[in-house]
C-alpha cells in the first residue's frame, strides 16, 4: 500500500513515514503543497495524507484541486488544530478522514487500512471521453449511437484506467492490474493495447505521461 504524506514539518514527516513503513507501508514524501499536489497527480497512490498548513497551497486548496480533477484516492487531513468547523472545512473540501496532532501511528495506520479498504470516492459509471461514452456496468462503448467494439483487454484497460482518473498510471500497474499474474513479457505489450484504444475512441482519450506510463483525460459526468 503506496502512501503519499504531504507535511512540510521535516521531523514529523520523517516519523510518520518510518512509523508507517514499520506497518508495511510504502511511502512517498512531499514538503511543499505544490510538490505534494504535483506528485497527487502523478503518482499511483492508495491514499494521501495532507497537512492542512502547507507552505505554497493549503492542504484544503490541494483536495479541493484533486477532486476537481477528479482523483478519488482516499484522502486523510492532518491538522494540529482541534476545531469541528476545521475539520467541516477539509470533509467539505472532499477529504475522507481527518485527524489532530498529536496521533498514534498504530491508530493512523488503522485509519488509512480503513479507508483503502473503503476505496475513494463513488466512481461513475458512464463515462463520457468526447464524442464516445464508455457505461463500465454494461461494457459497451458507443459513439453517436454506433456501438464501438472493445476487446476484453481493452476494455479492461480502460476501465482501470478509468479507476484513477486523472492521476498518471504506470505500464507495469496496467500490467499487473489486467494480465495474469503469470505473465513475463515486455512492459511495452501495454503500448499496443492502448495505441488500439486511442484509434477506437479517440487519441485525445489517453494521455501519455512521459517517464510515467498514461492518464486517462477528458472525462465529464
Amino acid at each position: 500500500m503506496r502512501i503519499l504524506i504531504v507535511e512540510d514539518d521535516l521531523r514529523l514527516a520523517g516519523l510518520i513515514k518510518r512509523g508507517l513503513e514499520a506497518e508495511g507501508f510504502d511511502t512517498e514524501l512531499a514538503h511543499d503543497g505544490h510538490t505534494g499536489l504535483r506528485q497527487a497527480r502523478q503518482g499511483d497512490h492508495d491514499a494521501i495524507m495532507l497537512d492542512v498548513m502547507l507552505p505554497g497551497l493549503s492542504g484544503h486548496a490541494i483536495c479541493r484541486q484533486l477532486r476537481h480533477d477528479r482523483l478519488d484516492t482516499p484522502i486523510l487531513m492532518l491538522t494540529a488544530r482541534d476545531g469541528e468547523y476545521d475539520e467541516a472545512d477539509g470533509l467539505d473540501e472532499g477529504a475522507d478522514d481527518y485527524m489532530t496532532k498529536p496521533f498514534s501511528y498504530v491508530v493512523l495506520a488503522a485509519r488509512l487500512r480503513a479507508l483503502i479498504r473503503r476505496g475513494g470516492r463513488a466512481r461513475p459509471k458512464i463515462l463520457r471521453l468526447g464524442e464516445v461514452t464508455v457505461d463500465l456496468t454494461a461494457a459497451r462503448c458507443m459513439r453517436a449511437g454506433q456501438e464501438i467494439t472493445l476487446t476484453a483487454k481493452e476494455f479492461a484497460i480502460l476501465e482501470y484506467l478509468a479507476g484513477r482518473a486523472g492521476a498518471a498510471v504506470s505500464k507495469r500497474d496496467i500490467l499487473d492490474q489486467v494480465w495474469d499474474v503469470a505473465f513475463d513479457g515486455e512492459p511495452n505489450i501495454v503500448e499496443v493495447y492502448i495505441s488500439s484504444i486511442r484509434r477506437k475512441i479517440g487519441r485525445m482519450a489517453i494521455e501519455t505521461v512521459r517517464g510515467i506510463g498514461y492518464r486517462l483525460t477528458d472525462q465529464r459526468p
